[in-house]
């Protein structure tokens, strides 16, 4: 009886020591990415803001990251929308290849950790939503280490979980145009 007691006593120490470790692992992985500084907002010059609502304020400090997520099957993402054409609100040409991109196509820029210094650069991405798929090519990067000045439209740094799509990854995911401008999505490599 004494054995049969010992034994139990080991396997549920060992299960709610096995259970914790998990737990311990699963939150340093979750918490594995923390901001690396902040940025001051300015007020941009007149006329300036490439994207009125969302221009920095003048004094507002903005997080900054070099990294994203663990990139997964099924990553969590937020989803926002990014005119790659010349003139657009991506403001420059792609850093991928340093030209600009049409909104029919579906391209997208990635957060900077996700970016991974341009090794995704023409690689493909899977985007999921409510069960809709596509497919779409990376080309830029979301800056999430620098922001609020004239080159990033004065815009405020990238979160470090932001899939910016074009036009067409919104199209293909069949998000009424009412909802565009931000969505929760999950994404993988293709």
């Amino acid at each position: 009886m004494k054995i049969l007691m010992k034994q139990t006593t080991s396997t549920i120490f060992l299960v709610i020591f096995s259970l914790l470790l998990i737990l311990f692992i699963s939150c340093i992985d979750a918490q594995s990415c923390h901001p690396t500084g902040k940025l001051r907002g300015k007020k941009p010059p007149h006329g300036k803001c490439v994207n009125d609502p969302d221009c920095c304020k003048a004094g507002k400090f903005y997080e900054t990251y070099t990294c994203s997520p663990s990139v997964t099957k099924h990553t969590k993402a937020k989803m926002t929308i990014n005119n790659f054409e010349k003139g657009g609100d991506g403001g420059g040409p792609s850093e991928c290849d340093n030209k600009y991109h049409s909104n029919n196509t579906p391209v997208v820029a990635l957060s900077t950790g996700w970016y991974n210094k341009g090794k995704r650069c023409h690689k493909f991405i899977n985007i999921q939503y409510k069960g809709k798929s596509v497919k779409a090519k990376v080309v830029d990067e979301c800056d999430s280490t620098l922001g609020c000045d004239e080159e990033h439209g004065f815009q405020p740094p990238c979160p470090n979980n932001v899939v910016d799509g074009s036009k067409a990854v919104w199209e293909a995911l069949g998000i009424p145009k009412s909802d565009w401008g931000e969505a929760e999505v999950t994404w993988s490599d293709a």
